[in-house]
């Protein structure tokens, strides 16, 4: 990450106000969730340095690449003509519960599906936003290393999940199912927002939360989490439409994840 920079030489000709305010307020909200992840991969690593240095130390370079994304967001923001602003209500609630959460397994849970439908906005942005080469550049780096974290926080919800009892992945499963919703109905509030900047459809934004969260858990099917028929039926999906897709969870997709330049071209 030390070798990539941020080209800002060329200034953006925004086509309205209300286009650069929308670019203004998604990369906010971007900044607010890095931020947010680095603050518990800081401390979760801190609690499981006492029984995995190991994986203490992945989740604090993890939390250091989320610090970095953090750093990037606040120059490209101030050059975009905006600054860090508070979170809007919706986005606040959601880490107001977040930062309330104790259980690990439950905030990896958390971060594992906010990092999905990171990466699917963001690669859908990359296809319909203004195309501008830093703001492509900062939409591909997001890209990238939020697609490289999905398989990573899977990942780390196994390791964590083998230390606890069998009643663990029950415990789960309404935290999963409420937040699947709650992430789909943010679509909307995100439209009013953002949507003047990114041009993507509420239907279509939502429709891809559901089925990229979908299909992740079809395929970490040890984790024992079942989208639900009715939510999946509510953008137009079934199960059977989660199934046969490329592999997201293993090595091999991981380190097609973390080359720019494969994670891009796929898309």
């Amino acid at each position: 990450m030390h070798e990539e920079t941020l080209d800002l030489s060329v200034p953006i000709e925004w086509a309205c106000a209300q286009e650069q305010e929308g670019a203004i307020r998604f990369f906010n909200a971007a900044f607010r969730a890095e931020e947010s992840g680095l603050r518990q991969a800081s401390e979760m690593a801190d609690a499981i340095s006492t029984w995995d240095p190991e994986l203490a130390e992945t989740l604090r370079l993890y939390g250091e690449e989320e610090g970095w994304h953090r750093d990037l967001l606040t120059h490209f923001i101030a050059y975009l003509g905006g600054t860090i602003r508070p979170m809007g209500p919706t986005t606040s609630t959601f880490y107001k519960l977040y930062a309330h959460a104790r259980k690990h397994e439950t905030l990896i849970l958390t971060n594992l599906m906010f990092e999905t439908i990171g990466a699917t906005t963001y690669r859908l942005a990359l296809r319909t936003a203004k195309s501008h080469p830093a703001i492509r550049q900062m939409l591909t780096i997001l890209t990238r290393d939020e697609s490289f974290h999905v398989p990573l926080n899977v990942h780390f919800l196994r390791r964590l999940l083998e230390r606890e009892p069998p009643g663990a992945l029950h415990r789960l499963r309404p935290v999963y199912h409420a937040l699947t919703a709650a992430l789909m109905a943010s679509a909307y509030a995100s439209r009013r927002r953002t949507q003047r900047f990114d041009n993507i459809p509420f239907k279509a934004l939502a429709r891809a939360y559901a089925e990229h969260l979908g299909k992740l858990f079809v395929q970490a099917d040890d984790l024992g989490l079942t989208p639900s028929r009715l939510l999946l039926a509510t953008v137009g999906l079934r199960r059977s439409d989660l199934l046969g897709h490329a592999e997201l969870l293993s090595t091999e997709a991981a380190e097609v994840a973390a080359d720019r330049s494969r994670s891009v071209h796929a898309l």
